[in-house]
C-alpha cells in the first residue's frame, strides 16, 4: 500500500464539484486555499475536485473560471505540498494537471502517516457495492482501454458524452434508494481489516459524519468528508478535515468562514 508521511497539520476537502456554474463555490475554495497556505503543513483533494473532467488538455485553453482555480492551487503548491486524487467526476485527472499546478496525484488507497497516527484516505466510491449499475461503470470508466479511446476524441465530443452521462446518471439516481448509495458495511470491514489502519477518511456520499464501528472487537473510526455548495442552498454547504497531533477534527465552511 502506497505510504505518504505527513507531520504536521494536514488539511483535507473533497467533493468541491467546481465548475463553471459554481462561482460561489469557486469563491469559498480560493479563500480555503488561502487559508491552507497560512496554516496547513499540507493539503490533500481527495477527489470530485471538479465537477467534471473530460482530460487534462483542457488547460491549455482554460476557460476563466477554471483559470482562476488553476492559479491558485499553482499559488498554494508552492507554499505546502498539495495532494489531488481522483473521484467519480474527475476520474481522469492526470499528471499533465499534477504538474501543471505543482502538485502530486493521490494514490489509491492512501496510507497516511500522520501526527495522529495512521490514516487511510480515498474518494469512498469503490465502498457503494450496492449500487452494481454505478460499479459497472465504474469499472468501464478506470479501464485504460475506455479512457484512451475517450480521450481521443475532440473536446466538444468529450463535453457532450460527459454531459450525456450525468444527465442519465441524475435520473437513475432518482430512482435509487439512499442506502443503496450509501457505503457497504461489509465493504468497510473489509478495508480495515485488509490494511489494519484504524481510521479510514473519504469523501463522495455527501454524508459527512464520524462513525465509531467495532471490527472483530477493534476500535475503527470512519469519516466522512462533506459535499461543497454555495450556489444552489442556504445556508452554504462546506467544510474540511484538519489532522494533527490532537487528532482528527472536522470545520464547517459556514461557522469558519
Amino acid at each position: 500500500m502506497n505510504k505518504i508521511a505527513l507531520p504536521g497539520p494536514i488539511w483535507l476537502a473533497s467533493d468541491l464539484h467546481l465548475g463553471p456554474a459554481t462561482p460561489a463555490t469557486s469563491e469559498a475554495f480560493l479563500a480555503f486555499l488561502e487559508a491552507a497556505q497560512q496554516e496547513a503543513a499540507a493539503l490533500l483533494l481527495p477527489g470530485d475536485i471538479f465537477d467534471a473532467w473530460i482530460g487534462d488538455d483542457v488547460i491549455r485553453a482554460a476557460p476563466p473560471w477554471l483559470a482562476t482555480v488553476l492559479t491558485a492551487l499553482r499559488d498554494t503548491s508552492a507554499r505546502i505540498p498539495v495532494w489531488l486524487g481522483r473521484g467519480n467526476r474527475d476520474f481522469l485527472i492526470g499528471e499533465e494537471l499534477a504538474t501543471a499546478v505543482g502538485a502530486k496525484l493521490l494514490p489509491e488507497p492512501a496510507l497516511l502517516q500522520t501526527d495522529a497516527g495512521p490514516v487511510l484516505l480515498t474518494h469512498g466510491d469503490e465502498f457503494c457495492t450496492d449500487d452494481a449499475a454505478y460499479q459497472q461503470f465504474r469499472k468501464m470508466v478506470r479501464n485504460p482501454q475506455w479512457q484512451a479511446e475517450f480521450l481521443a476524441k475532440t473536446i466538444p465530443e468529450r463535453l457532450a458524452m460527459a454531459q450525456q452521462a450525468r444527465g442519465e446518471s441524475q435520473a437513475a439516481n432518482q430512482t435509487k434508494s439512499m442506502e443503496i448509495m450509501d457505503v457497504n458495511g461489509a465493504a468497510i470491514e473489509a478495508i480495515f481489516r485488509d490494511s489494519g489502519v484504524p481510521v479510514l477518511v473519504h469523501g463522495h456520499t455527501h454524508r459527512p459524519a464520524r462513525h465509531v464501528l467495532d471490527v472483530d472487537g477493534k476500535k475503527r473510526e470512519r469519516w466522512v468528508l462533506p459535499d461543497w455548495d454555495c450556489d444552489h442552498v442556504s445556508p452554504p454547504r462546506g467544510g474540511w478535515l484538519i489532522i494533527d497531533s490532537d487528532g482528527l477534527t472536522f470545520y464547517d465552511l459556514e461557522t469558519e468562514s
